[in-house]
Formats: C-alpha cells, structure tokens, sequence
C-alpha cells in the first residue's frame, strides 16, 4: 500500500511498482498542468538517495515525464534540499525519490511544485487525476518491460547548492576547526566532506557503509550513541556532523560526543539567524517560547507542509525574517538573509546542511566551544524513540481511548494509563496525536508515525535524565498494548 504521508509518496518497496511510480508522476504532471504550472517541453529536474530501489523507480518516473511531454533532466543522487533548490531556482517541478529516514524496505517520492513543495491540498489534487496507464508497458509485476536508462546527472545543481552556502558563509569561516562527517549511507557523505573543507575546516570522513543505514534523527541507535563518542575522542574533532539518508535532516555532535536534538538545533539555528518569527511543530521543545528569543512564534501539526503554511501566513503580515524547524532538526528558510553584504535566498524546505553551519560558525565566531552555545537556552530537555513494526490501525485504536468528547474523562485514561510514570495529566492537545502536560511540568506526546507503521513517543522534562526516564516507561506501556 502507497500512501502521502508528512512529506510526499511512501509505501513498501514491493508496492512501489514501475506501474505506481509511472502513474503518481504522471499525475503529478498532469495536476501542475491544470493548475498551469506545467506545459508541454518544460523541464521536470529528477534525482535521489542511495537506497538500492532509487534507481529503478527514478527510470519509471523518468518515462513518465516523457509520457506527458515534458523533458527530464537527472540531477543524480544528491540531497533533497539540493534537488529542492534546483527547481526553486529554475522554477521548474522536480522529484526526489528517497524514503527519507524510514526503514530500508520502503522508499517514495518527494514532489515539488516550481515554487517549493506540494501542501496538503496539492496532494488531494494528486490523488484526483485518472491514474489509468497503458497496461502493455508493463509485466505482471508492474515492472516496465522497457525500462530507460537514466544519463550522467547534470553536475551544476548539486554545485548550485554547494555554492549557496560557501558564498554565504565565506571561504574560512571554519578555519582551524577539526570536523568528522560520519558518511554511512547518506547522499551528502561526499558534498558535506567538500563543502566544509571549501569553507576552511580540517575534514576526516568516517563510517562510510555499503550497505543503507536508515538513520532517523529522532530514534537514535546506542551504537550511533558510542560512535559519536569515540570519535570525537580518538580524532579530537571539535564536532561529528551527518544526516539522514535523503539529508533534510541533520545530526551534530559537539566536542564532547553528544549528538544535539534536532529541536535545540533549530533553536539555536534560528536565534542565530535573527529570525522574528519562527514555525514549529507541537513535537518541538518548549525552551522555544522560555527562551524570549523570538517576537512571534506558530506551533503545528507535524510535517513540512504545515510549517510551510506557517511560514507563508507570517510572510503575508510581513513578519521577517520567518523561518521553521522540525524536532527531527529539518530547517526551513521562509525569507532572504542578508549578513554581512551577503544574501541567503529562501530555501522552504528541510534542510540539513544549514543549521549545522550555522552553529559552527557561530560558536567559531564567538571563540567557545559547539557546546558552549547550549548555555543561550532554557533547562528544557527532550527525548523521543519509536516503536516500529506497530499498525497505525492499532496506534489509532488506544489513543482514541484518550480523545472522546468529555475532557476530564480523556485526562482521566490516560493517567490510568501513564500516571506513574511522572505525575497526573493537566492538559491534552490534540493538535497531531495526544500531547499531554503532566502536574510537575513535563510531557509525554504519542502519534503515529505519518510515514510508516510505527508509534512514536515524545518526552520534555527539565533534565535530560528525567526526559529519557519518562520515555522508557512510556514505551514499555505503549509495547504492551500489542497483545
């Protein structure tokens, strides 16, 4: 089974078939065309991940563009933000296949229309073209019989992204610090190694896999733990920088082996930055509001299509600079920058490679240590794991039981439900799942994953030991209800 989820196409491998990829990308086209965005002869920019189906489903989507006339252009495998960018720029559509950081037997397809990425409402239009095609061009197994063979990608949009940032940062903004990039199987393994050395840093690569890890920032392993850890010890790195697969999503650790929270990150990122209003999901932490930084703030549902709605409303008041962030550490730019002579065009959409940059050089700037900017925020500390492999059927199922019509009774269950873990349940948002704030202050969020069958939990307490506590037990309860 295909499905949207909080960002694009997604589904198992097996069900995203030459014959689905074919008939969503032709729909796709054929919704901008009724909207007037695509026309015969325009050009449609594809690229991907490294995950061993991109390929084959890259092909389907390229004999698809074809099929409605346009003319594809192979941009190669390169981050999303990069492929994102390239369409900005060109104010073309463009495609990213890439499964993000879900697991390895799934995949799917970010689409972008020529001025960013598709809403919620573009998905319904999606959804609404005849997805009938031609049966003879396909087996049995919907596979095409006459695949394409894709061309040498186009190297100047990966370039084009590359030279976003070091004209905006400046060729020795990094000097003299000592960086390791933890390669695995990530599309910017090799850009992030020659972008921070263009800017001046000393770059050891490490970890580099064969094989696709399907690294979720909010879900780390222990071993991803321990790596950063020796690491940053045995090389004396001043910090580890990575991403997820598809690199919408960052990870940095500072000198001392601690990968940051993508939400502190984008804390950070944005104060950094001078935002004036900032859009965030209600999964982020609260150090956000205590922190006084920002003048105007818009919490959300999760995903990037309602941050970006966020943003746009904020820029219609004429509230700038505006940006968003997501608890995975994803970044969005709503409007230009200007530092220093130099300008940052929008960029919104999640993106890794920014917010990274920005802390590094800030704390270069300032002469401290990474970790050393921490201390501009708050004591809010959050944590987050996902139980995979559980149904959304099932999630729905136990979490309706904390959402009928009678507040106290809702408020009542779950404590029944949670109430040992950190004290009674005061209030219960159900902006995107149950978000509950308990008596001593901390808070426990559960939603289903939008992307795959799983679970996942949020934490926020005012240590990082009382968020990680409060999240174990949840999910030893949340793991008992798959009997």
């Amino acid at each position: 089974m295909t499905a949207f989820g909080t960002s694009g196409l997604r589904g198992l491998v097996a069900d995203l078939t030459d014959q689905v990829v074919y008939a969503h990308t032709r729909a796709f086209l054929r919704y901008l065309a009724e909207i007037g965005e695509f026309h015969a002869g325009d050009a449609v920019i594809l690229g991907g991940d490294l995950r061993p189906s991109t390929p084959r489903m890259l092909a389907a989507a390229w004999a698809a563009v074809l099929a409605e006339d346009g003319q594809p252009e192979f941009a190669g495998y390169l981050p999303s933000p990069a492929l994102a960018f390239a369409g900005l720029t060109a104010r073309v559509p463009s495609l990213m296949v890439t499964g993000s950081h879900i697991p390895f037997d799934r995949n799917g397809i970010k689409f972008n229309r020529p001025h960013g990425e598709l809403m919620k409402a573009d998905e319904a239009g999606i959804l609404r073209q005849d997805m009938t095609v031609d049966a003879a061009l396909f087996d049995d197994a919907g596979a095409l019989r006459k695949p394409p063979v894709l061309p040498d990608p186009a190297p100047h949009w990966l370039a084009l992204y590359q030279q976003r940032y070091r004209d905006f940062f400046g060729a020795d903004s990094l000097a003299g610090w000592r960086l390791g990039v933890y390669q695995h199987s990530g599309v910017a393994r090799d850009l992030l190694v020659t972008l921070l050395e263009s800017l001046g840093a000393e770059v050891l690569p490490l970890g580099r896999s064969a094989d696709f890890v399907a690294l979720d920032t909010e879900a780390l392993r222990p071993e991803d733990t321990v790596l950063a850890q020796r690491a940053v010890a045995e090389h004396h790195l001043d910090a580890l920088l990575t991403t997820d697969g598809d690199a919408d999503r960052p990870m940095i650790a500072d000198h001392e082996g601690r990968w940051w929270r993508g939400d502190v990150l984008g804390i950070l990122t944005a104060h950094v930055l001078g935002a004036h209003t900032v859009a965030t999901p209600v999964s982020s932490n609260t150090a956000l509001e205590l922190s006084g930084f920002f003048p105007e703030i818009c919490r959300t549902r999760i995903g990037s299509p309602y941050v970006i709605a966020a943003m746009q409303g904020a820029l219609q008041e004429g509230q700038m600079p505006v940006c968003g962030y997501e608890a995975n550490g994803g970044f969005l730019l709503g409007s230009p920058l200007t530092r220093d002579g130099r300008t940052l065009a929008p960029l919104p959409t999640r993106d890794a490679i920014l917010p990274m940059l920005t802390v590094l050089t800030a704390a270069k700037e300032r002469r401290t240590p990474l970790a050393a900017l921490l201390a501009d925020l708050p004591p809010r500390f959050t944590a987050s794991d996902r139980l995979q492999d559980f149904p959304t059927a099932l999630s729905q199922r136990y979490l309706d039981a904390f959402r009928g019509k009678d507040k106290v009774a809702n408020l009542a269950a779950f404590n029944a439900a949670f109430g040992e873990i950190a004290g009674d349940a005061q209030h219960m948002d159900l902006t995107d799942g149950i978000r509950v704030t308990l008596a001593p202050g901390g808070i426990i969020h559960l939603r289903p994953s939008g992307n795959a069958p799983e679970l996942r939990c949020y934490t926020e307490a005012d240590s990082p030991e009382q968020a990680e506590a409060m999240l174990r037990k949840a999910l030893q309860i949340m793991n008992g209800w798959r009997a």
